[in-house]
């Protein structure tokens, strides 16, 4: 292939504390070292993302899989979406209970039926048809999560406040037949509506893929992201010229100026260029370009390595 392949990752935009801090950093090196690995080998964007996500949804640190905020009623509720930048095909599926890989489903929806979204009961029975394992539900249920869920139940409690520690998990990737891919998944808002589906599982919202322009993906305010199509709005600025960081800038501006909603990206074009940007006050992003690694977490927070010392040090957690 001519293309240098390239994945950039997300952990959640939004306020992370202290404590989960490190444990972020290294959930999203991971997955952007997990979905390098296999772009290397040759493999395709699509695989890429879906493999970075997927470690994601298995670690506890975010908000995605194990470890998924919980809705009113003290259950995890889950959606996701991935999208082929080759012909626009996209799979996803929203308010999945008890399986452990959303992202997998997703995938399953759009390699397998002719339909790009199932929800709720239908996802699940389309899981069974495909042999997915059933995951208890208190198996994804985290400490933190119930901790989380218990205090919003207080009468004095603002779960608005909290909201501000969302960690949707998502990545994009281009490979080196020059295809794009974007993976978006996640648990929600903390004790939402039982049924509520945010931007994640929305085609051009939560998520968007064209190898015309390229590739993105969202976190941050759901429903302030769906308002403005956020993804695909990133991938317009694109097409009119702008660089992924420009164009990620401007439509994160145009969201909080005209909704009052923030949020991050990934960013991905058609060149292999990329970016990671946020207006809330943090987001954990990595990304693997050239063998080199790329990770933050603040604002113009940005650490450097190579990819063989990061797999040095990664080993152990491997």
């Amino acid at each position: 292939g001519r293309m240098k392949p390239v994945i950039v990752v997300h952990g959640g935009a939004g306020r992370i504390f202290k404590e989960r801090e490190q444990g972020s950093r290294d959930g999203v090196v991971r997955a952007a070292l997990r979905g390098y690995g296999i772009l290397k080998q040759g493999g395709s964007a699509l695989d890429a993302v879906e493999e970075a996500v997927r470690s994601m949804e298995d670690d506890p640190h975010f908000n995605a899989g194990c470890g998924s905020l919980l809705n009113e009623k003290g259950e995890v509720e889950m959606d996701a979406i991935i999208m082929d930048g080759k012909n626009l095909d996209s799979g996803a599926v929203s308010a999945v209970k008890c399986i452990a890989n959303p992202i997998k489903l997703a995938r399953l929806v759009m390699e397998k039926t002719k339909h790009m979204l199932l929800t709720d009961h239908g996802a699940h029975l389309f899981a069974q048809a495909m042999g997915i394992p059933e995951t208890p539900g208190e198996k994804l249920i985290t400490e933190r999560s119930w901790e989380r869920w218990k205090k919003n139940l207080e009468p004095d409690s603002n779960p608005e406040e909290f909201q501000k520690d969302l960690g949707t998990v998502g990545a994009v990737a281009i490979d080196s037949e020059g295809n794009v891919a974007c993976a978006t998944s996640t648990g929600g808002l903390s004790n939402k509506l039982v049924g509520r589906v945010g931007d994640t599982a929305c085609i051009g919202s939560g998520g968007y893929a064209d190898n015309h322009s390229g590739a993105t993906s969202t976190t941050g305010h759901g429903e302030s992201i769906m308002k403005v199509v956020l993804a695909r709005l990133i991938l317009y600025h694109m097409e009119q010229g702008m660089s992924p960081e420009m164009a990620a800038d401007t439509a994160l501006d145009y969201m909080k100026t005209r909704v009052g909603g923030l949020g991050g990206v990934v960013v991905i074009n058609s060149s292999g260029e990329w970016a990671a940007r946020f207006s809330t006050k943090q987001m954990s992003w990595a990304t693997v370009k050239d063998d080199q690694l790329h990770y933050g977490i603040y604002a113009g927070e940005r650490h450097t390595k190579s990819v063989d010392e990061a797999l040095a040090s990664e080993s152990g957690g491997f």
